[in-house]
């Protein structure tokens, strides 16, 4: 009894080591090459092919399927990056999380790592702790890697306790039934160890124990796979629009590779008996690594051409809310502030767009208008509460420039808005009087072309265009001032009439000169973020 709960403890503390290692090791890869991988992603990311390869490089480097996922997620959210593309990556990440299996089936129970992995722990704790910079997380990364081999060997020493003991009897028969009450075990296991890597190890690890039948281990792990899917589905819960369709769409995508390779199973099995020059029970460990890339490398296969009707069913399924409120992810902030700047940026750039829709609908009396002023008077309130939320960010560091830069925009904006709230019935018909109507056209124009280059990307043209209608602007309403001060001076106008003016010519400036500033901080905003990227 005694020697039995001690191999349990064993085989249980192996688990928590693996699983250890993995954050550790997944860490030190992000802390190692994760902006690399990040601008890697954007950079490669122009289909849903090329996506579904960088999302299988990239999660085959950091180890994570979930850093993968969550970095997707957050270009889609800053509008760095389509839904459709996002896609691609989430299915090649899928791909990539079998590496770790490979490793585990290769080296794992090839070779006798453990004596090796205890000195490299060591030397990577000296790296981390004696070193600095980048020789310190190789170190860290070292000795996350190695502490995975070591809990293998904890696992194996466990599972000696209990030779003889034919696990397998008392899980589900290997019937249609059995199968799937196996695969429902294996997303519960998956939901407790928050990690299919540590899964599919401990799975390897029985069979090759011999304690569970090879039929038995292929529907766990097609389980496990299934089961990677319930944490960011729960993360999504009071996430935005484009987090939930993320959620939904692996959901879907993982649920439908798990049919597949439920079916997969007996022709797997007969094709290998029937064409490998290796018996299967010599190979076990190789042969389950082996079904579970193959059935995600399907899956890719069968869905990437469909990747655009699948991106239309989720967006059908998870409707847009509103279309001008740009929709935050509240949890960036705190997880990935760089992504949370370029969030903010983001949708400060489509509020103001939509306010200068706003004006010109406005002033050009458009019947069916598109922006209400509620949205952008709400959009502002969000904005601010968002920027509250970037506390991670201090004086000095890389960001801060980016930072300071969308608050200077984010005030002129905010007054932008609140110079809309001015525009009323009496306003706009004064606007369009015989004074006023010159400035206005000047107004609605510029707006008109600051929308169209937006929408370009093209910036620096947009600043340039808003620099010299500001000062066409300004010129003609100054003369325009002095004209109405003379006429009412003169008494050839009406000093109610005359003051009305005045009041719509500071409005106009006022307008005129916010928008110039938002743009103008937004292009600093811009070229303080890709100074950042390039570093």
């Amino acid at each position: 009894m005694q020697s039995n709960l001690t191999s349990i403890f064993q085989a249980i503390g192996g688990i928590g080591i693996f699983l250890l290692g993995m954050m550790i090791m997944t860490e030190g890869f992000k802390q190692l090459t994760g902006n690399r991988i990040r601008m890697a992603l954007m950079q490669f990311t122009n289909s849903p092919t090329s996506g579904a390869i960088t999302g299988m490089i990239s999660t085959m480097i950091l180890q994570s399927s979930s850093a993968t996922i969550v970095a997707a997620v957050g270009f889609v959210g800053v509008g760095m990056m389509q839904f459709s593309e996002a896609l691609g990556i989430i299915f090649g990440a899928n791909i990539g999380t079998t590496i770790t299996g490979w490793l585990v089936a290769l080296f794992g129970f090839k070779f006798n790592l453990t004596e090796i992995a205890f000195p490299l722990i060591f030397l990577g704790m000296v790296l981390k702790l004696f070193s600095k910079g980048k020789l310190a997380i190789i170190g860290y990364s070292i000795a996350g890697f190695s502490l995975i081999f070591v809990a293998i060997g904890l696992m194996q020493e466990g599972m000696k306790g209990f030779e003889g003991v034919i696990l397998s009897d008392y899980l589900p028969t290997d019937s249609w039934i059995g199968r799937l009450e196996l695969i429902g075990l294996g997303v519960i296991a998956t939901f407790i160890t928050q990690s299919s890597s540590a899964g599919v190890a401990t799975t390897l690890t029985l069979l090759f124990a011999q304690m569970i039948s090879f039929e038995q281990a292929v529907a766990l792990v097609i389980g496990m796979d299934i089961g990677t899917t319930i944490t960011p589905l729960l993360a999504t819960i009071g996430g935005s629009t484009d987090v939930k369709r993320t959620g939904l769409s692996h959901v879907i995508y993982n649920l439908f590779t798990g049919v597949g390779a439920f079916f997969l199973i007996t022709p797997y099995i007969y094709l290998w008996h029937t064409f490998s020059p290796y018996p299967l029970m010599e190979n076990t460990e190789v042969a389950l690594v082996a079904f579970h890339s193959l059935f995600n490398i399907l899956g890719v296969l069968i869905v990437l051409p469909f990747t655009r009707n699948f991106a239309h069913l989720i967006e059908k399924l998870v409707p847009s809310n509103d279309r001008y409120l740009y929709e935050l992810d509240y949890s960036l902030p705190k997880k990935e502030p760089k992504l949370a700047l370029l969030s903010l940026q983001q949708a400060i750039q489509k509020t103001f767009l939509a306010s200068l829709l706003y004006i010109n609908e406005q002033l050009n009396e458009t019947e069916d208008k598109t922006v209400e002023l509620r949205v952008l008077q709400k959009s502002m309130d969000e904005l601010q509460e968002y920027m509250e939320k970037i506390s991670l960010i201090k004086e000095g560091e890389k960001e801060w420039e980016q930072l300071m830069a969308l608050l200077h925009g984010m005030n002129h904006l905010d007054r932008l808005i609140d110079r809309c709230e001015e525009l009323r019935d009496e306003s706009i018909t004064l606007l369009h009087s015989e004074e006023l109507l010159h400035g206005t056209l000047l107004l609605t124009k510029q707006n008109s072309t600051i929308i169209e280059l937006f929408a370009q990307n093209n910036f620096e043209k947009a600043l340039s265009v808003s620099l010299m209608a500001t000062q066409e602007i300004s010129q003609s309403l100054e003369l325009l001032r002095d004209k109405i001060i003379f006429n009412i001076a003169k008494d050839y106008m009406d000093h109610y009439t005359g003051v009305e003016i005045l009041n719509e010519i500071k409005w106009l400036k006022r307008m005129n000169t916010h928008i110039d500033k938002v743009i103008t901080y937004y292009e600093k905003a811009l070229h303080a973020g890709i100074k950042e990227n390039q570093k």
